[in-house]
């Protein structure tokens, strides 16, 4: 008899308490121990509600933003013209990002001239039948929020398990055999924050939810520390964007760039990387307000915000927004500038009220 490896990921993602200068913060081992009860907690909350073998979504999209999956960046340029920028990803294709940074933000993932991945918020999106808002009730009368999703590929077979955290704020749906789309929510307001829509071999690249599979998957991102560093600033920007349009949409004013407190927040997530810890204070002890300090960076207020391994920029935005303290930072009308540092998949946003 043949025997047949069986075998199951969990992606975990991390995400510390926001911290605020003007705050006693808790202690690094309290943090540590407070993102380890969250992952834990992850790991227990799991349904075991089956989905049907073959579910995809049998109603009409009207939306031309699904129809872009499959199509080459000529036919892109040709309908939108050249994009603000390009950004290389972790994953082998190259976001090719559209934003009027302010109420759009639009990026697709192109791959040897493919579109093979978008994401997406803001608003005039054509997401058809749904839009950036939209109650949670209304879209799941739309599409199916399962517990269980499958897709197969040859001899391979792949089971995506959605807790019941992740449903709520990311679920996942079947559009055809190989394209899925994420809906990213937010869970404070019930209303629509995102979409991603993307392949199956993206989905797989990604790993944002427990999969159980038969066969194989791809392989972690393996970039020299020169394609790393172009990863990173792209991603630096793209949350810079992303923070900006979610802070429009709850009529927040626009943050500034400030270079001083990116090179701050980069600082620290290459620390934690390098000395693999996850708090808002160095194994020094050092904080916030150290670092600042270090960085010769004035300010009337600052706060931070931390997260790893999520597996983009986009994706880290949207936990911080589902986050309680993450989000007081990320929509608060007390800062005015912002700074983000990326390394490998640690991801820092610094928030400063400059002073007059």
């Amino acid at each position: 008899m043949r025997l047949v490896k069986v075998l199951i990921l969990l992606s975990l993602f991390s995400i510390a308490g926001f911290y605020f200068l003007e705050q006693n913060d808790i202690s690094p081992e309290e943090a540590m121990d407070r993102v380890t009860n969250v992952v834990q907690e992850k790991k227990n909350m799991l349904e075991t509600k089956i989905a049907p073998e073959e579910v995809t979504v049998d109603i009409p999209l009207e939306g031309a933003l699904y129809n872009w999956i499959g199509k080459s960046s000529d036919e892109l340029v040709q309908v939108l013209g050249e994009p603000h920028r390009k950004d290389l990803s972790a994953y082998g294709y190259t976001w090719w990002v559209y934003t009027d940074q302010s109420n759009q933000y639009i990026q697709f993932g192109v791959d040897e001239e493919e579109i093979k991945t978008i994401y997406a918020t803001g608003s005039d999106l054509e997401i058809e039948p749904v839009i950036v808002g939209q109650s949670y009730a209304s879209v799941e009368e739309s599409f199916p929020f399962l517990n269980e999703i499958t897709y197969s590929k040859g001899v391979s077979s792949y089971t995506f398990h959605v807790n019941v955290n992740d449903i709520q704020m990311r679920p996942l749906v079947k559009l055809t055999d190989d394209i899925f789309i994420q809906f990213y929510f937010d869970t404070f307001t019930s209303k629509l924050s995102s979409i991603r829509i993307l392949t199956a071999e993206t989905l797989l690249e990604h790993r944002p939810y427990e999969v159980k599979y038969r066969g194989s998957l791809p392989g972690e991102p393996d970039l020299s520390d020169e394609g790393w560093a172009e990863v990173e600033q792209g991603m630096e920007q793209q949350i810079y964007d992303i923070t900006n349009v979610i802070r429009k949409q709850h009529e927040k004013t626009k943050l500034e760039w400030e270079d001083s407190v990116s090179d701050v927040a980069f600082k620290h997530s290459k620390d934690m990387a390098d000395n693999n810890y996850f708090s808002h204070y160095s194994p020094d002890g050092s904080g916030l307000k150290e670092r600042l300090e270090a960085g010769n960076v004035s300010h009337a207020g600052a706060g931070e915000n931390i997260a790893a391994q999520y597996p983009d920029a986009a994706a880290a935005v949207e936990g911080w927004l589902n986050s309680e303290g993450h989000r007081e930072a990320l929509l608060s009308d007390d800062f005015t500038h912002l700074g983000v540092g990326v390394y490998r998949l640690y991801y820092t946003q610094n928030f400063l009220a400059k002073p007059f």
